[in-house]
């Protein structure tokens, strides 16, 4: 089947090299005609080299693209989704599956809900999470995804295109829980970069992912989640990796605040988006709507936008009222 990828990321190319293994023709649609012809030259992308792409995969820029496609995926960064959305009308009626991680700023809107929002019918609409490094993935590397969407066949669709040898994925009809975890668990791996980045122990690490997998737990509950997605793929796992892995973005970014660098130079030698950046302080709004506590996400917000130092966020998280460890 001939398949498109909405953006030259790396885990947008990462998931083109997965559709063309499984025998599909991929199209990857980049933003320009300059950086269509510069990964046709590669082959791939520079900062993904474990990955060359085989013939059968192509690359457009977006506007020029004229086929049928028996499915679209949205690799671009989640705050990018509803302008990319808003140019591809045309493909309306082509199934989607959501793999950007994040929350829309201004709206507080899942990805999935944006491309709802900008004509996609909400039954053709899937979302793909899990513990998916895209460096790990490219190698070849074993890993397992989990794919969620309202109608089942849409999910089965997704599974049966994307599984392969060393790459396995579940499916859930939990849209929601997956979607945000996927989204909710790079908030958490930033604090636990600035763990690993101020030396704090595998302690204060397993400590930070415990108790932020509760408050995601609690928010995506809040949401109409299902509490037990959060112990699968979409939740713990996709945030094991993501605070454990230097090849995380967002724990990588949390190191290097850790260090001293503002969250400005810190993006910027990331060179990639970091999208708990832009996902906590959505969070943190959703979550004070909702009466949700989510003194992690609160601490990573203050130290985003200044009004804490990394040191007094960790102190204000250490000199919390003591508490039971699980509440209702």
């Amino acid at each position: 089947m001939a398949y498109a990828v909405l953006g030259a990321t790396s885990w947008g190319v990462t998931i083109a090299g997965l559709l063309a293994a499984n025998g599909h023709d991929v199209t990857i649609l980049t933003r320009t005609p300059a950086e269509a012809g510069a990964v046709e030259a590669r082959r791939g992308l520079a900062r993904i080299p474990e990955l060359s792409l085989p013939t059968t995969v192509s690359a457009v820029a977006a506007a020029d693209v004229d086929a049928a496609f028996a499915g679209m995926v949205v690799a671009v960064p989640a705050q990018t989704v509803r302008a990319n959305a808003a140019a591809l009308r045309r493909f309306h009626s082509v199934p989607v599956l959501s793999a950007a991680k994040g929350i829309e700023l201004g709206t507080g809107l899942r990805v999935s809900e944006v491309l709802a929002a900008e004509g996609w019918p909400v039954e053709r609409v899937s979302v793909l999470s899990g513990p998916n490094l895209a460096h790990e993935v490219a190698r070849g590397l074993p890993a397992a995804s989990v794919v969620a969407a309202s109608a089942g066949g849409e999910a089965e669709r997704w599974q049966a295109a994307l599984s392969g040898p060393v790459f396995r994925v579940y499916r859930s009809p939990d849209v929601v829980g997956v979607e945000l975890g996927g989204a909710l668990k790079n908030v958490i791996a930033i604090a636990a970069g600035v763990a690993a980045g101020l030396d704090m122990g595998a302690n204060a690490m397993a400590a930070i992912m415990t108790r932020g997998l509760a408050e995601m737990t609690r928010l995506g509950v809040a949401l109409g989640a299902d509490p037990l997605t959060f112990q699968g793929l979409a939740g713990v796992g996709d945030l094991a990796v993501t605070c454990y892995s230097p090849l995380s973005r967002n724990h990588r970014f949390g190191e290097l605040l850790a260090r001293g660098e503002s969250p400005a130079t810190a993006a910027a030698l990331i060179g990639e988006a970091v999208e708990g950046a832009a996902t906590a302080p959505v969070a943190l709004a959703l979550a004070k709507r909702l009466g949700v506590d989510m003194p992690i996400a609160a601490q990573v917000v203050a130290v985003l936008d200044g009004s804490a130092s990394i040191h007094q966020a960790m102190q204000a998280l250490l000199g919390r009222a003591l508490t039971v460890e699980r509440a209702g």
